[in-house]
């Protein structure tokens, strides 16, 4: 933990916020689909899955497709191509929750670790870092135009306390 420390108070804050990312991804990395629940990674390993309803099977290529075999959503846990259907937030360092499949990449950051905005076409940054023990300051979104082909620009600020950061870490070094 010391080496977080040093990196931290040695170098910049993006530098020191890169690497805290970095870790996080690493300890919350998981091979199941993207959208489920850990606990039915078992469920989805199977080479032919079953719709949950019953309803009918479909194989493991056709999960998160795109389109919508099974009309309880089962097959798209991580696209927004099911009404009915239900991504998963692991949310490492904060609560786990679901939110409805509809809300996948609709470039709204649903889920604190951003990982229901997967498309790349929004940044989301992970607010749920240490369980919320870091102060975040509000995000603020900011469209401007340009003279040249009115293109519209975003520039999102984003505000967090290093010293909160670092007394976190330091707090979970302790915890290990």
């Amino acid at each position: 933990m010391q080496t977080w420390r040093w990196l931290c108070l040695k170098h910049s804050f993006p530098v020191c916020f890169a690497a805290v990312s970095f870790f996080l991804l690493l300890v919350s990395s998981s091979k199941s689909p993207l959208g489920i629940h850990p606990l039915d990674a078992k469920y989805f390993a199977a080479e032919v899955i079953k719709c949950k309803d019953g309803s009918k099977s479909f194989t493991r290529d056709r999960l998160n497709d795109n389109f919508c075999d099974c009309l309880d959503g089962t097959d798209e846990p991580g696209t927004s191509a099911c009404p009915a259907g239900k991504f998963y937030c692991r949310n490492v360092g904060s609560i786990p929750k679901f939110i409805f499949s509809s809300r996948v990449n609709d470039h709204f950051c649903d889920c604190c670790d951003g990982s229901d905005e997967y498309d790349g076409s929004i940044l989301c940054p992970d607010t749920c870092i240490m369980g919320g023990n870091v102060e975040y300051k509000t995000e603020e979104y900011v469209s401007t135009t340009t003279h040249l082909h009115s293109t519209k620009l975003k520039e999102m600020k984003i505000g967090i306390k290093l010293e909160d950061l670092i007394q976190t870490l330091a707090g979970i070094e302790r915890n290990l």
